[in-house]
């Protein structure tokens, strides 16, 4: 796990001075090396921060040659299959002077070109300087799971780990994308290849891409399909993804590092370390965070049933509402771009406790998105089923339907919901009701986004585009996985982690799971109100049934609680300051009751709250 940047420039070369600023701004995602090469004569500088997980000798520093000098890689992630691979780059003649998985990629590039991405189990994301081809070859995971930004200007071609890297070499920082604003309203990120930034992009998962003389030309070799034509039983699916996710899992302990578990107390990350534990050679060690502001925001009795179910080493930590103010800029600063996932901020304390006891540590993320375990599917369902027997003809119905599934404060916008075809309604577990963009929007700006392309909706409706036939729930999944699980989720998890210099792995994003569940007839995913229910069923006998069937909490922020004590005047002061009016999106009359009114206790709009802060503290850092 590491920082790469890259920095190519056919008219005039980059400076060694360049890219150790670009390098060195991410230092926290490798404290253990660092390197650079610079082919003045290429036009070619590539950096590399380095984090040792295999083979921590000098030997697997980077950027690294291999044994004839015509290829430089810079890698960041791992390929978790490197062993099978290098024993058949072995008999085919080649041979290795390191244990890294970093010169098990470069030989397979240099075999295979750049088929070498489809032997790949792993999360990665990296540069090659193909000095015979005089161009360089880059791509990014299949789900995503490590980050990769690129930049042109002019001449020059950046690209790197993080958005701050580039940044760093720039006289100015790029213009705010405001058309994104209005995307970031809708979903509390924003997803696809463009960032708030204009002009750096992000290279999509499962997409490569050449760079040379001629230009940046980019190709998806990978994607996911959904196939519904089949079904062979509830046995069958269970015992296959038992055996998918368990060999996902040996593939994961492959380290010459400590490594523990995140365990939050649901089922995911359960589930890890109940397949673990039969693996581990040593008694695994287990992290759990917490807030104290009562049992809604405190799930460490369930972690520590599973803690003590399989003896682990346990360590909890609890989050202040101090700690949790202090950390806010410091969370923007290192996601680069706005994203509202506020419960990064304990996953970042999280992750510090956890450095002080292993340097890797694997996590229950994606399950959610693989096997349908949120309720907001539930719900989707319900309209959908209702829509296709009654037409636009049943808002009674479905509204009688929602409230009896349905909280109160939820209920308003299940119902401005219902109005709409799936494919016009759902942006994903993060959305924000349409309705409050009418209220919060200078009459201004909503004139200049009449006048504008909105590219994010433009990529929304290619998602649903690519699954024409598929069922409900498909469609949903397929639209999450290539959305708010890379762009919310994924991003969180990568930062965070890397901030406290600290590798995260993720089991059940293995592409091989991945596809596996796509095949899985959507009736066994959700059955009735049940939530992931074949997963559920796969973990009976392995975990304690009050884990199985616990409610999914979802690693909950405090935030309304914050925005009425604690944090109220730094959300007044911060979102009604000059500054943040003066940017020409926001009426300052609707903020301002908007803050009144939570801190009142007449509506609760934590949410939004913290979707406006996210978004001007990302502009004093950012923009």
């Amino acid at each position: 796990m590491c920082g790469i940047v890259a920095l190519v420039d056919f008219e005039v070369s980059p400076t060694e001075t360049e890219i150790i600023k670009m390098r060195d701004v991410i230092q926290y995602r490798g404290p253990d090396n660092q390197g650079l090469s610079l082919l003045k004569k290429e036009g070619i500088a590539l950096g590399h921060r380095r984090l040792s997980i295999l083979d921590t000798r000098t030997a697997g520093k980077q950027p690294m040659s291999n044994s004839r000098g015509d290829l430089t890689v810079v890698f960041n992630g791992e390929i978790y299959n490197y062993i099978e691979i290098r024993n058949e780059l072995l008999e085919k003649g080649y041979s290795f002077k390191t244990a890294t998985d970093t010169e098990v990629l470069i030989n397979a590039y240099d075999c295979w070109g750049k088929q070498c991405l489809q032997y790949f189990v792993g999360m990665f994301a990296f540069a090659i300087w193909d000095n015979r081809k005089k161009e360089l070859f880059v791509a990014r995971d299949r789900i995503g799971i490590k980050p990769f930004y690129y930049y042109q200007l002019g001449s020059r071609f950046y690209l790197s780990s993080e958005v701050k890297s580039i940044l760093a070499v720039l006289s100015d920082f790029p213009p705010v994308d405001k058309v994104l604003i209005d995307t970031y309203l809708s979903f509390g990120y924003v997803p696809g290849e463009n960032t708030m930034n204009t002009g750096i992009k992000k290279l999509l998962p499962g997409h490569s891409a050449i760079l040379n003389k001629s230009g940046f030309f980019i190709e998806k070799y990978w994607d996911l399909h959904f196939d519904q034509n089949t079904d062979k039983g509830l046995d069958y699916y269970v015992e296959h993804l038992n055996d998918l996710i368990g060999d996902a899992i040996d593939l994961r302990l492959r380290s010459d590092v400590p490594l523990g578990i995140f365990l939050s107390g649901g089922i995911d990350s359960s589930a890890v370390v109940a397949l673990l534990s039969a693996r581990a050679p040593q008694k695994l060690k287990t992290f759990s965070v917490a807030y104290e502001f009562g049992a809604q925001f405190n799930e460490t009795a369930y972690a520590r049933v599973v803690a003590d179910h399989f003896d682990t080493e346990h360590h909890e930590l609890i989050v202040t509402p101090e700690k949790f103010s202090d950390f806010i800029p410091g969370y923007i600063r290192h996601m680069d771009e706005p994203v509202t996932e506020s419960a990064a901020i304990s996953l970042y304390y999280l992750s510090q406790m956890a450095k002080n006891h292993v340097t890797v540590v694997l996590s229950g993320e994606g399950a959610d998105e693989l096997f349908a375990g949120y309720d907001f599917y539930v719900y989707n369902l319900v309209i959908e089923k209702y829509r296709r027997m009654m037409g636009n003809e049943l808002s009674p119905l479905i509204s009688n339907m929602l409230a009896s599934l349905l909280p109160l404060k939820k209920l308003q916008k299940y119902l401005e919901l219902s109005q709409h075809p799936l494919e016009k309604r759902y942006k994903g577990i993060s959305s924000y009701q349409e309705s409050l963009k009418n209220e919060l929007y200078l009459d201004e700006y909503k004139a200049f986004l009449g006048r504008q392309n909105n590219p994010a909706k433009e990529f929304i409706q290619a998602i649903f585009n690519t699954l024409p036939e598929a069922d409900p729930l498909s469609k949903m999944l397929y639209f999450d996985t290539k959305t708010w699980l890379v762009d919310d989720l994924l991003i969180k998890a990568d930062r965070m982690s890397m901030a406290a210099s600290l590798e995260l792995r993720v089991p059940f994003l293995d592409h091989r799971v991945v596809e596996f569940a796509a095949t899985i007839p959507s009736k066994y995913k959700i059955k009735g109100r049940t939530t992931k229910y074949l997963f559920k069923e796969m973990m009976r006998g392995k975990l304690p049934d009050q884990i199985i069937d616990r409610k999914k909490m979802g690693f909950p922020t405090p935030l309304a609680i914050m925005f009425k004590t604690k944090l109220f005047s730094y959300a007044h002061d911060t979102l009604l300051s000059k500054a943040s009016i003066g940017r020409g999106y926001f009426q300052e009359k609707t903020i301002r009751n908007i803050l009144n009114e939570h801190q009142k206790g007449e509506a609760d709009h934590h949410r939004v709250i913290w979707l406006l802060l996210v978004l001007e503290e990302w502009h004093r850092q950012f923009a």
